[in-house]
């Protein structure tokens, strides 16, 4: 955006269009249009192309509600809106024009591509909403989802309002979210230019909201004996001013820094259910006239349900941000208990890790919820807890072990599923508990300890099963270094279908080199030089199988070959 240096020129035309929009609510289309052409020759010449952007949307929506058998005229200039806006990248001209697109499917009957615009128009306008248009977009929203006709205007009486900010605020739980809402649906109620609301915190003695000044939203703290907003918490009065700058309580310093013109102001205390004051609303500028006895009484309506909303918004800001706690908490449970493991055995120190790490790969390739992706991610991490009843002696021997042996170490199967299982927490953590302890569960039933076959053994189990092994066979331990690559391959393609989930084998083989890699340097930290990663994204375990499968690889391949195996091997590389 070029430098603006008539700043008052730049407000008017702002006004020009702002104007444009309530006027189409007047159906006054030909003004409305009028407003929207001089608005856009005048942005131009400021070389504000996200203005010119959003009058080029608003002339094609009002070229279509004049008269909607102009629909391809109209979706042509919306068009045009649509391609400078995404060239700008600019909030208010994408919004503008998702608004824009929204209104001509409705119109149109095309409710499930209006939802779309709709929906995309809301979520930017909950962040960044210059124009305050998502009323409106709420208000299309609700009237689709109510099987309404598309129609103008889409302002309402009082008691219609009350009731539709009773439905809006209802479902609400995020607390920033909800005080836009209000504000939103208050303004339209009302039919001023602005609302905010404003919470009072008790603690601090500060009154705070989450606002819109022209920029991107932000939250804004002052002393609760301050302002306008300030007086009524502290007072419990109401104030109404017909006239901003001939009222001595009014500050006009916060005009002059955002460039707004206060005009009209109606403040009042929202109060909870004991009577105690816990906030404020701050209307400004009623569109026509000044506010009355009537908005005050809608007001205090509002306020009422507004009250309980926002009560219940902050007991569940509560109760997340316990949840958050007890979520760190339990994860650095989990941590300390895998931990537990490496401290009893150097050598595989980091297997659950990588395990977890593996495991995160394949999830990630098969696209799955990010709820059960945290399900196995915790599960990877646990799945060895159960070594913690193995012998010294039998887990750290440095060779073959013997056949009573191998039965002993079998049993931190079993193990893993007692400690897991006495951990009483949620039913998530219970799944959490039958992946960890059927990591060694084999698909053709031979596994253990309970010999599940197939898909009765948990998905998450198989996947653990393949990172598990996978990460045996690639690591150095006691008696042995690390298998060749090609014997790794191998065993994993040759037990796929009887050990393995032969569908989780295929995914794992697909997974690039690039991440493979990046899990084998966790082992011995070295670096990953870019062009070498960069390369090896191309490719995946299947193109090392099949070029070590040939008698005669090209230079191409060989190079490829040799690069993974020195990364394998961790000589291709230099400490950081």
């Amino acid at each position: 955006m070029v430098q603006v240096k008539n700043s008052k020129v730049l407000e008017k035309t702002k006004e020009l269009f702002v104007n444009g929009l309530k006027i189409i609510e007047e159906k006054q289309y030909d003004i409305a249009t009028d407003n929207f052409k001089e608005a856009e020759k005048i942005f131009k010449k400021l070389e504000l192309n996200e203005y010119v952007s959003a009058c080029l949307s608003c002339i094609g929506l009002v070229t279509y509600l004049n008269n909607k058998d102009n629909y391809q005229k109209a979706l042509s200039l919306i068009n045009d809106g649509g391609n400078l806006a995404k060239l700008t990248k600019n909030k208010t001209a994408i919004l503008i024009n998702e608004f824009c697109l929204g209104n001509v499917n409705f119109g149109e009957g095309n409710t499930d591509v209006a939802l779309i615009h709709y929906g995309t128009a809301r979520d930017i306008a909950m962040e960044y909403d210059e124009f305050n248009i998502v009323g409106y977009i709420i208000t299309r929203i609700k009237q689709i989802k109510n099987n309404l006709e598309f129609s103008l205007p889409i302002t309402s009486d009082p008691l219609v309002s009350l009731v539709k900010i009773g439905r809006s605020i209802t479902a609400q739980t995020d607390i920033n979210v909800l005080l836009k809402v209000i504000a939103e649906e208050t303004k339209l109620a009302i039919q001023a230019d602005r609302c905010t609301v404003f919470m009072y915190d008790k603690e601090k003695n500060e009154i705070w909201s989450k606002v819109a000044l022209g920029m991107d939203s932000q939250e804004i703290r002052f002393p609760a004996d301050k302002g306008l907003a300030g007086y009524v918490v502290k007072t419990g009065d109401s104030i109404n001013i017909a006239d901003a700058y001939n009222d001595k309580r009014f500050n006009p310093e916060v005009d002059k820094k955002t460039g707004y013109k206060t005009k009209t102001i109606l403040c009042m205390p929202i109060k909870n259910n004991n009577q105690e004051i816990i906030g404020a609303f701050q209307v400004l500028n009623k569109i026509n006239g000044i506010f009355t006895k009537s908005d005050e009484d809608l007001l205090v309506a509002i306020g009422g349900s507004a009250s309980i909303a926002i009560e219940n918004a902050q007991l569940f800001e509560e109760q997340k941000k316990l949840y958050k706690e007890q979520k760190v908490l339990f994860e650095s449970f989990i941590d300390t208990l895998a931990t537990s493991i490496d401290a009893r055995d150097k050598i595989t120190a980091g297997h659950s890790s990588r395990v977890k790490l593996y495991s995160m790969l394949i999830v990630d390739e098969l696209g799955m919820e990010q709820h059960d992706k945290e399900l196995i991610e915790k599960a990877a991490t646990l799945h060895d807890i159960g070594k913690i009843g193995i012998r010294d002696s039998v887990l750290q021997k440095d060779g073959k072990l013997t056949d009573e042996e191998y039965k002993h170490i079998q049993e931190h199967a079993k193990i893993t599923h007692d400690i897991l299982d006495k951990i009483h927490t949620s039913k998530d953590f219970k799944i959490i508990t039958e992946i960890a302890c059927s990591h060694h569960e084999k698909y053709d039933g031979t596994g253990y300890y309970r010999h599940l076959k197939g898909e009765k053994i948990p998905y998450g189990g198989r996947i653990l099963a393949v990172a598990d092994v996978f990460d045996a066979i690639t690591s150095k331990r006691h008696y042995r270094d690390k298998m060749p690559i090609g014997n790794v391959i191998n065993i994993m393609l040759k037990d796929s279908g009887t050990h393995f989930d032969k569908n989780l084998v295929n995914i794992f083989m697909g997974i690039s080199l690039d991440k493979i890699i990046s899990v084998f340097l966790t082992e011995n930290p070295k670096i990953f030089k870019p062009e070498d990663k960069k390369y090896l994204k191309k490719y995946t375990l299947t193109d090392i199988h099949n070029i070590i499968q040939k008698a005669s690889p090209t230079k191409a391949e060989t190079k490829l070959l040799d690069m993974f195996n020195g990364y394998y091997a961790g000589t291709n590389n230099q400490e950081q």
